[in-house]
This record gives structure tokens, C-alpha cells and sequence, in this order.
């Protein structure tokens, strides 16, 4: 009688686990379906304008001796058949030891070697070779290891705030911003949508010009990184891949991407560490010629900088 009440109960206990599994299997399959139809439900509103004759690069990156993840972000400014200079070059950097995401900008008027090319402004080498020569530069001058390249076209950046940030992003506007960004701004603090958040972070037509734009970008980069945390974004994290994806030309896949955009998001008050290269005090104004006004740079304090700041 013992015996049979005794197997009675591993019985039921099989049965009660196996209800578990079963529950956990269900779950998983429905949070996996309802990512995979946001994501598409993303890339369906946004393939039609972003263009799908991407070229395709050759990229050999390479791991972080230091265990960092790095990724190469360009964006490139293309007007009709000339060759496309990056118009914004950033390092965007995980460090799983800490736990910590850096962005690291590159002032493209930076005077630099370009494998093969001689010495020029370092956002010429995208043009002369693509992502690839842009990464061997920044390998050969900074000595970083980028493993990852990701050109953005800006009416990615547009739809992706939108999506995100229905009310816009909060900026403020330190002063008057017409010329060159397609868009007027007036100064104060402000919600702005994708349209004028880009014309924000691309306006160069001032006194402190580039120096001003790459402030202004790094500004931008913390504050949506701080309301992605804020607005709990993560449920909506597949739908925006999917929104973003039909203009990003990169060598990371859809997983590496959600992941790593999951793991900024789904802590409170992210912070997100910046810096810029050349560093205050390492560089000066010359004039060249073939190349035109340029940023000469004491490269060697320069990389010291930077692998201190990626690795601190």
C-alpha cells in the first residue's frame, strides 16, 4: 500500500513538472513569435524608403585583445556621384569586465597616415576604401581593434527617434540653427523629432564649428540612451531593429544587435562614457595643401588616451 501511495506522488510529481516545462516552452515560443512579428512588422514600414541596393564591403575585423567588443560607426555623407566621406566617425565600445558602454568620436578634419594613401584628413579613407581602410587607420594610428562596422543612413536615425520617442526627444538648443541642416531651430529647451534631433546633431555653421557638432552628438547619444532606459523601451526593442535595420549597411547580425541593444536598455540611467579625439590641448590648426584646413595632432598622446579612457 506504501508503495503504490509512494509512486502515486513521483507520478504526479512527474506530471506537475512536465506541466511546467511545458508552460516554459509555450512562453518562450510566444515571446520569440511576438519578437519576430515586431521586427518584421519594423523592417515592412521602413524597406520600402531606405535603399536595398546596399554595397557590400569587405570588413576583416578583428577581436579586442582586451576582451572589449568595439564597433566602427559611420555615417556618411554622399552627395550624388561623389565619393562618399564619413560625415561622423564614433567607436562605440563594450566592455563586458565592467559591464560599461563608451563612445569615442574621431573629428573627420583629423590629419592622420591612411595605409597606401599617404597622409590626409582620416574621414577620406572611407572614400578612398570603404569601411575596411577606415578601420586598418584607426588599427595603424590609435591602435584600437574594431571588430564590427555599422554605416548608418540618417533617415534610419529619423524613423528610429520616432518610432522610439512618439513625443520627441528633450534637447536644449543653445541658439539659432538654419544653415546647411534643412530645418530651423530656435533656442531653448525642447522635444524634438527625428527631422530636427538630426539637424541638431549635424549643425556645423558656427564659430566652433565640427568641435560644436561632435559635442552636440555625444549630448544626443546620452540623452536617448537615458530615456531608451527610462521609457522601459525593451518590449519595443524588436520592432525598433526591424525599423532601423533596412538603412543600416553592417556586418552584424540581427542577434548580435538586439542583444547588445537589450543589455543598454534594460538598465535604469544607463551611462554612457564619451570622448573625442584629438583630446583638448593635442592638437593645432594647419592648413594643407591638397587636403585644406586640418587638425594636426600629437598622435602619440593621442593613443595613449584613448586606450586608457577604453580600458579604465
Amino acid at each position: 500500500m506504501r508503495s503504490e501511495r509512494h509512486e502515486h506522488k513521483k507520478k504526479r510529481k512527474r506530471i506537475r513538472w512536465s506541466s511546467i516545462f511545458l508552460l516554459l516552452f509555450l512562453l518562450v515560443g510566444a515571446v520569440a513569435l511576438y519578437s519576430y512579428m515586431q521586427y518584421r512588422s519594423g523592417v515592412k514600414g521602413s524597406e520600402e524608403a531606405a535603399n536595398r541596393n546596399k554595397q557590400e564591403y569587405h570588413f576583416n575585423g578583428e577581436r579586442d585583445e582586451n576582451g572589449l567588443t568595439n564597433i566602427l560607426l559611420i555615417g556618411s555623407d554622399a552627395r550624388g556621384k561623389e565619393a562618399s566621406r564619413s560625415d561622423t566617425i564614433m567607436i562605440a565600445s563594450y566592455n563586458p569586465d565592467t559591464d560599461s558602454y563608451k563612445m569615442t568620436s574621431i573629428m573627420r578634419d583629423t590629419y592622420v597616415d591612411i595605409p597606401g594613401h599617404g597622409k590626409n584628413k582620416i574621414n577620406s579613407a572611407f572614400a578612398l576604401g570603404g569601411p575596411e581602410l577606415l578601420r586598418q587607420t584607426i588599427k595603424d594610428n590609435f591602435g584600437v581593434s574594431i571588430q564590427y562596422y555599422s554605416i548608418v543612413d540618417f533617415e534610419g536615425f529619423v524613423r528610429l527617434i520616432d518610432e522610439a520617442f512618439p513625443e520627441g526627444v528633450e534637447v536644449n538648443v543653445e541658439k539659432k540653427m538654419s544653415k546647411g541642416i534643412g530645418v530651423t531651430l530656435e533656442p531653448g529647451v525642447q522635444r524634438l523629432d527625428g527631422k530636427h534631433l538630426l539637424g541638431y546633431v549635424r549643425f556645423r555653421q558656427d564659430a566652433v564649428g565640427d568641435f560644436g557638432r561632435v559635442e552636440r552628438q555625444q549630448s544626443v547619444i546620452k540623452e536617448v540612451g537615458k530615456e531608451f532606459a527610462s521609457i522601459q523601451t525593451l518590449p519595443k526593442l524588436p520592432k525598433l531593429v526591424g525599423v532601423v535595420t533596412p538603412f543600416i549597411n553592417t556586418n552584424m547580425d540581427t542577434g548580435d544587435i538586439l542583444s547588445m541593444g537589450k543589455g543598454l536598455i534594460s538598465k535604469d540611467n544607463r551611462d554612457i562614457e564619451t570622448m573625442r579625439i584629438p583630446v583638448e590641448g593635442t592638437y593645432e590648426d594647419q592648413r594643407v595643401s591638397g587636403a585644406g584646413a586640418v587638425l594636426a595632432i600629437d598622435l602619440e598622446e593621442n593613443r595613449r588616451a584613448l586606450e586608457e579612457f577604453l580600458t579604465k
